[in-house]
């Protein structure tokens, strides 16, 4: 469970994330098999929605797991766009989106990241984009894109 960022605010206005992951619990239940890897992926086209849901909470339950780092998510309200997680390290925070997919649009798909960063009481120096493969795209100096994969050496 990834609690929402409420920050300033008197009264909670969002749900908690749910992060699952486990992959054999998935295909037994559900009877699928998503692949994360991008040539398999590429195979089957039609699961890529359904791999960026699964690569988001991946990314979460993997980030969970870090003792020290104060995980959130920022759900969408009035004109700010949704971030999918908010590491707070200290008094910075860095804000984390997922976009698992084969082709990043730099401005459509970090537009939640550089809304975040933009706003001065949020204190957040760079933003992370999680991708699907590694990508250069990203011109943004203040943002950092890197695979899933890389993402979940970090640990």
């Amino acid at each position: 469970m990834v609690e929402p960022l409420e920050i300033r605010l008197k009264k909670r206005r969002a749900s908690a994330k749910i992060c699952l992951a486990d992959h054999g619990l998935r295909a037994s239940w559900l009877q699928e098999v998503v692949p994360l890897v991008a040539d398999e992926l590429a195979r089957e086209p039609h699961l890529t929605g359904l791999a960026g849901h699964l690569a988001e909470s991946v990314a979460g339950a993997a980030l969970a797991t870090i003792s020290q780092l104060d995980l959130a998510h920022f759900p969408a309200r009035n004109d700010e766009p949704e971030v999918d997680f908010v590491l707070t390290i200290g008094t910075k925070r860095i804000p984390l989106e997922v976009k698992y997919q084969r082709k990043i649009e730099p401005l459509a798909d970090t537009e939640g990241l550089r809304r975040f960063i933009e706003r001065s009481p949020n204190n957040a120096p760079f933003g992370l984009l999680v991708t699907q493969t590694d990508t250069d795209v990203v011109t943004d100096p203040r943002i950092v894109a890197m695979p899933l994969s890389s993402l979940l050496l970090l640990r």
